[in-house]
């Protein structure tokens, strides 16, 4: 068997530090209230943007970063991506700051199985008989906690569909983009609108920011660190490992999320939840177990070869 390249080790590393780092925010946003949920991610960009221009000058980047901006094409799939982040993190924070982490948790279960969805519908890939069953499980467990709930999961869904573009993106858009450069490029679409609401926020005098005390206004600031930290890592990982296994590594985060949802926030599990659940984790060990099959029968066809 033929040694793992140092950057797919490299990759392998970022990526599991990304989602772990992801399984525990729930625990963190709480304690930027009484900020709301659009306020956040408006100070998360601007935040996240002046963290990666010094990125930027400290690893000597910029010529990457000017040359995305450059390129039309690249920079309209920065765009797409910077949409899709926007909409994943204020999606996020809202389900947390509404007791809803295990909902969050649910959308990032389902991620995988809408990145397998992708790779079919978009880059064409043939799909087994084991991920059509995998698929249909998905979305039958969607079914069942609609109906036994009550209401359609929408937060586990948008979650688990904008993500699953965004990687799909960021798996495209990487091989002529590092990731601080793209990172930066994408915050900085986003910090205009970001910004013109905190001022707007400010001119009215309901923006938090200067108004709960020193620490309330370092926690604030410190968003910036704490969102790009982990994209950092995930953009390197997309970048170096197939978008697979950039999907079976997303199982750490919401296997955190739902720990704390249910351990540490003590958030409901109703029974139809419970099953839901239950037909996702079905459809991810048919993958997992498909995936391992299929990559260890071509290991055997190239050996023979």
């Amino acid at each position: 068997m033929a040694p793992t390249p140092p950057s797919a080790r490299g990759g392998l590393a970022a990526g599991i530090a990304a989602y772990a780092l992801w399984g525990v925010l729930p625990l963190y946003f709480p304690l930027l209230e009484p900020a709301g949920a659009v306020e956040i991610i408006a100070h998360r960009v601007v935040w996240s943007l002046l963290f990666c221009l010094v990125l930027l000058l400290v690893t000597r980047t910029w010529t990457g970063f000017v040359a995305a901006l450059r390129d039309r094409r690249t920079l309209g799939l920065l765009a797409v991506a910077a949409v899709l982040l926007a909409v994943n993190w204020l999606v996020f924070v809202f389900g947390v700051l509404t007791d809803r982490v295990v909902d969050a948790a649910l959308g990032y279960f389902i991620n995988p199985l809408v990145t397998v969805a992708l790779a079919v519908l978009v880059l064409r890939e043939r799909l087994r008989p084991v991920q059509c069953v995998a698929l249909g499980c998905g979305a039958l467990a969607v079914v069942v906690i609609t109906v036994g709930y009550g209401q359609l999961p929408w937060i586990a869904l948008t979650l688990a569909l904008s993500f699953g573009f965004y990687g799909l993106i960021k798996n495209r858009v990487g091989r002529s983009v590092a990731a601080i450069p793209g990172m930066t490029a994408e915050t900085l679409l986003l910090a205009p609108l970001a910004l013109g609401y905190l001022v707007v926020l400010g001119v009215d005098g309901t923006g938090t920011f200067a108004a709960y005390g020193p620490w309330h206004a370092v926690a604030l600031v410190s968003s910036g660190v704490v969102t790009a930290v982990p994209l950092l890592l995930f953009n390197s990982a997309a970048r170096r490992l197939p978008l697979s296994v950039v999907g079976l590594l997303q199982y750490l985060a919401p296997v955190l999320q739902l720990l704390i949802g249910v351990v540490v926030l003590h958030e409901q599990m109703p029974v139809a939840r419970w099953w839901g659940f239950a037909l996702v984790w079905v459809a991810l060990i048919l993958l997992t177990v498909d995936g391992l099959r299929n990559r260890l029968h071509a290991r055997t066809r190239t050996a023979a070869a």
